[in-house]
C-alpha cells in the first residue's frame, strides 16, 4: 500500500510497445512473403518502482528513447503498464501534448473552451478566467477570434499552456513545454509553474535542461533504458547522468 502522503505510486512496471516496420500494405505482405521481422517488441519501461509525495517537485531526466514519456502518459492515464501497477491521486494537469484537443477550424476561443472541458476544467471555471487566459497567452484580441489554424506554431502552444495552467491541479505533469515561445515567455510560465510549487502541487517536470531541472527541481529520477538508474538528490542524478553520456 502506498504511504498516506503519497499521490503517485509505481510497483514493479513493465511497459511493453510493438513497432511496425513497414510503412504500406504492399511493404508488409512483401516482408511476410519473405518471413522478415514485422513487427519490434519495445520494453520500454522495465520493472520500474517509486513513490512521489504530496508536493514534490521531481524532475525525470535521461536520454531519447530512455522512456520519460511513457512514463508520463501512464501517470496521466493516457495509457496502462503491460505488468505491475500505477496509483495516481488527485486532480491532473498535463502539459505533454500541448494542444492536443484543438480543432483548426474553431478559434482560440472557442478552443480555450473545448481544450478546458477536455482538461477537466468546468465551463463556468472558464469563462470566469477566461479574460486571465488570454491575456496570459499574450495574443492580441485580433487573433483570439480567428481560427487557430491560421496561428503560427507558437501562438498556438501560448494558448494551449495557458489553458492548462488554469486548471488548478494536483498534479502538474510537464514535458518539454519551455521550447514554448520567445525566452521572456518561457521565463513566465516557470514563474507560473513556481506558483504551483508554492501552492503545494506535485510537479513531474520532464526536461533536457539540467540547469533549468538542478534550479527548479528537489528530486531527480533518472531513467536509462527504461531502468531507474537514480532517484534522488537533485546534483547526484546530473552528475550521473553527465557522466554516462561521456562514455557514449
Amino acid at each position: 500500500m502506498p504511504e498516506d502522503n503519497s499521490v503517485i505510486d509505481f510497483q514493479s512496471v513493465n511497459k511493453y510497445f510493438y513497432l511496425q516496420h513497414q510503412k504500406t500494405l504492399k511493404e508488409l505482405v512483401d516482408a511476410a512473403f519473405r518471413r522478415r521481422k514485422t513487427l519490434e517488441r519495445v520494453h520500454a519501461l522495465k520493472n520500474v518502482s517509486f513513490l512521489v509525495k504530496k508536493g514534490e517537485t521531481v524532475g525525470v531526466i535521461g536520454n531519447n528513447g530512455a522512456g520519460k514519456s511513457t512514463l508520463l502518459t501512464m501517470i496521466a492515464g493516457v495509457s496502462s503498464p503491460t505488468s505491475g501497477k500505477v496509483d495516481v491521486k488527485g486532480r491532473i494537469s498535463p502539459l505533454i501534448e500541448l494542444g492536443a484537443g484543438f480543432h483548426p477550424e474553431l478559434t482560440g476561443r472557442e478552443n480555450i473552451y473545448l481544450n478546458g472541458v477536455i482538461l477537466g476544467i468546468k465551463e463556468g471555471e472558464i469563462k470566469n478566467n477566461i479574460g486571465n487566459i488570454i491575456d496570459f497567452s499574450e495574443l492580441q484580441l485580433r487573433f483570439i477570434d480567428m481560427p487557430v489554424k491560421h496561428y503560427s506554431s507558437g501562438m498556438y502552444m501560448r494558448l494551449a499552456f495557458s489553458v492548462a495552467v488554469f486548471t488548478n491541479p494536483d498534479i502538474l505533469l510537464v514535458d518539454e513545454i519551455l521550447a514554448v515561445g520567445d525566452v521572456a515567455f518561457q521565463h513566465k510560465c516557470l514563474n507560473r509553474m513556481a506558483e504551483f510549487k508554492k501552492q503545494g502541487v506535485t510537479i513531474i517536470f520532464v526536461s533536457h535542461s539540467l540547469a533549468t531541472v538542478e534550479n527548479f527541481c528537489s528530486r531527480v529520477i533518472y531513467l536509462k533504458q527504461g531502468v531507474v538508474a537514480y532517484d534522488g538528490e537533485v546534483q547526484g542524478g546530473i552528475s550521473l547522468y553527465k557522466s554516462d553520456v561521456h562514455e557514449i
